[in-house]
Formats: C-alpha cells, structure tokens, sequence
C-alpha cells in the first residue's frame, strides 16, 4: 500500500512539473557583466588614459668600494692566504697575478653581498686565466677553473 502511494505521488509530482510553462531558449550570448555597449544614438567619450607617473631614477644597488678581500688557496700545498688589494693594483700568489679592476659592495639597507672584477693569469703558459666578475656569496657562478689554485672574493671595503 505504501508502495503504490509513493509512486502515485511521484507521477504527480513529475506531471506539475512537465505542465509548467518553459521560457523560450534564445540564442543570444551572454556577456560578461563588466561588458557593456552604448546605444547605437549616442557616443560616448572615449576613455582618458591614467596620468603619466614621472619614471624615478634607477638607484644603483652596487657601491663602489676600494679594496678587494681575496681568498686564494693552493690545493696541492694546503696553502690559505687572505690578500687584500686595492682597486687597480695588482698582486701576485705563487705563480699567479691578480688584478683588481673594480669592487662593489651591497648597501646596507640590502642583503650583505660583494662582487669585483678580476684580471687573474698564471705565468706558465699552459695555465687557464680568468677574466670576469666574482661574486662573494655566490662563489661557484663565476670561478677560475685552475688545477692547483681556488680564488675566491671574500669583500670589499673602502
């Protein structure tokens, strides 16, 4: 008994529900809300572009500095040296010469970093050189690719 109300009140239910009127499918699409046209009458006045911000001068994140802190280590010898070197001299390690040819400092509103330039070359005549920049926290980006010596930029300073 149970059983045959059940199906009785869906089949109610389902025949309101074909009965109601459906509103007519259209074809035209919809558009997003932010979307919107002008009467074909008027015209509207085209968009103003925002106000030109005068560009800022770019600020340097490098400051010159004047001596270079150098780390050089003899990999057959065990040998660890610290030489200091001033902004366009030159120094010498066993068989190799070191030119200093700029060194740049972090400021210190920024995370602690120095670079310098360096000319390095070996005086035998089969040994690799290095030209390039250096980078204190990043030794490994730019290396000299020597046998017996490692050159690495520890700081600079003025």
């Amino acid at each position: 008994m149970r059983l045959a109300s059940c199906i009785g009140a869906s089949f109610a239910i389902c025949t309101m529900a074909h009965a109601q009127t459906m509103p007519a499918i259209t074809a035209t699409p919809l558009l997003p809300p932010t979307v919107q046209f002008a009467p074909p009458n008027q015209t509207q006045p085209a968009p103003q572009p925002p106000a030109a911000v005068p560009p800022q001068p770019a600020q340097s994140t490098w400051v010159r500095q004047t001596v270079a802190q150098l780390q050089v280590l003899d990999k057959i010898n065990a040998q660890n040296a610290v030489l200091t070197v001033k902004v366009g001299q030159e120094t010498q390690f066993a068989s190799l010469n070191i030119l200093v040819q700029a060194c740049d400092a972090r400021p210190p509103d920024q995370p602690q970093d120095s670079a310098a330039y360096l000319t390095i070359s070996d005086s035998h005549n089969d040994a690799p050189g290095f030209r390039g920049w250096m980078l204190a926290n990043d030794p490994s980006l730019s290396m000299l690719q020597h046998p017996i010596f490692d050159v690495r930029v520890v700081s600079c300073r003025s």
